[in-house]
């Protein structure tokens, strides 16, 4: 069921993202040659007037073929037969209608369950942030820098952006009146074991390279069962271990199994410096009337758009890599895990997730498409910038070259993002 749900969720966003090239094709009378949900293989085909309609095997992606589409071809009905303008338009109406449809459907959210600010919800007397005059009920309109419409605004930034010890600076909006926050955050020291574990799980997952574990021998796999002589089973164990016995600079025995064998390790926890939280930030959910659900509807589209620009930055500067990224496998299989996590909570707040999964999805597509890149909708739309400005087309069989061999290179990646998302999902 979940996986039904997920395919024609992600099917419905893309297809409503070739209708937007569809509309604006027949609107510049450019001939569409078939209009396609899914890839591959025919499963379903009907021809209604100059358009073959198709449903195709593989429910991922979809396609709006024109006449003489990637040809130096201008006969009546062709695509280069329209004005650059009109082309413009037609390549623009995909994203365009992915924001479009972002919109309503985050109106929608925000009409059944409110949209939500950021509100500090405890201040630590006597801290640095206190002293600055930071207080609870303080809604953040900005932080470092960013401007924070919503909840989701602030989290995100902050998520991407951990605290490296500079200067926090944030705008206030208390009683009506914006207030400039500054203070420099006090730190503290912990010591660690310098190890990744799954939720849950005592397994080893990764290793801090130069930490204690790492020096000791502990590998990747390896199952942690117990410390100083305490057995480890879970956990839960674990975390009440280290609750009633924190971790200072004396030296534990570290239990640990690999390939059904028993090894022991004495290591030293490492120091570490941490910031210390200052403050306590939730999500305060408001309505209106409206005006206001739209105007708050639009704010969750355009902070679902940041997401993606955000995302898109740390992936350009290497701080997120291929790994991170999801093609339609994983993106089927997380809409999916929102269906089974939200199913037994009502309703209200399955379709609640549901929508705001589509209005990510949708977001991300609009982005993706307009980034500058061969065979993608802001590629195509570069090139036809440029022949505006330039007021005569360049080089037809060169811009289909450089499209042909940026779609081979998409395809590419997709298939290793694929083989990516199936060794998460296994």
């Amino acid at each position: 069921m979940k996986i039904l749900i997920a395919i024609i969720m992600f099917s419905a966003i893309v297809l409503f993202h070739e209708f937007g090239h569809f509309l604006l094709a027949k609107m510049n009378h450019i001939v569409v040659t078939e209009f396609s949900l899914g890839m591959g293989p025919r499963l379903f085909s009907t021809v209604r007037g100059e358009t073959r309609y198709s449903i195709k095997a593989l429910p991922f992606g979809g396609s709006c073929m024109m006449l003489g589409e990637d040809m130096d071809d201008e006969q009546p009905g062709s695509f280069l037969s329209a004005s650059v303008w009109g082309r413009i338009s037609v390549v623009a109406a995909g994203p365009v209608f992915n924001f479009i449809l972002a919109f309503v459907l985050a109106v929608i959210i925000v009409a059944i369950s409110g949209s939500s600010l950021p509100q500090i919800t405890e201040v630590a007397e006597g801290s640095a942030a206190w002293e600055a005059g930071l207080r609870e009920g303080d809604i953040i309109t900005s932080y470092q820098g960013y401007h924070v419409d919503l909840w989701g605004d602030y989290y995100v930034y902050w998520y991407l952006n951990p605290q490296d010890g500079g200067t926090v600076r944030m705008t206030v909006k208390r009683d009506g009146q914006k207030k400039e926050i500054v203070y420099q955050p006090e730190t503290g020291v912990r010591y660690l074991l310098g190890m990744y574990r799954s939720s849950g799980s005592m397994e080893v997952t990764g290793l801090m390279e130069g930490m204690p574990l790492a020096d000791a021998g502990v590998q990747e796999g390896d199952v942690i069962t117990g410390i100083n002589g305490v057995k480890i089973t879970s956990e839960e164990d674990y975390n009440k271990y280290i609750e009633e016995n924190p971790l200072s600079d004396e030296p534990v025995e570290i239990e640990y199994e690999r390939d059904g064998l028993t090894y022991t390790a004495e290591i030293t926890p490492a120091a570490s410096e941490y910031y210390l939280s200052q403050y306590s930030c939730g999500a305060k959910y408001v309505k209106g009337n409206i005006l206001q659900i739209l105007g708050y509807g639009f704010l969750e589209m355009k902070s679902q758009v940041r997401t993606t620009i955000l995302s898109l930055k740390e992936l350009f500067t290497g701080s997120l890599g291929i790994k991170d990224m999801s093609g339609p496998v994983g993106i089927v299989d997380v809409i999916g895990d929102t269906y089974e996590e939200s199913k037994d909570e009502g309703a209200a707040v399955l379709w609640s997730n549901l929508l705001y999964m589509a209005v990510l999805l949708s977001a991300n597509l609009g982005v993706m498409n307009l980034l500058p890149l061969p065979a993608l909708d802001g590629g195509r739309l570069l090139f036809l910038l440029i022949e505006a400005i330039r007021r005569k087309p360049g080089n037809r069989q060169l811009e289909a070259t450089i499209h042909f061999a940026g779609i081979l290179l998409l395809l590419a990646l997709m298939l290793v993002i694929m083989y990516n998302d199936i060794l998460k999902i296994l």
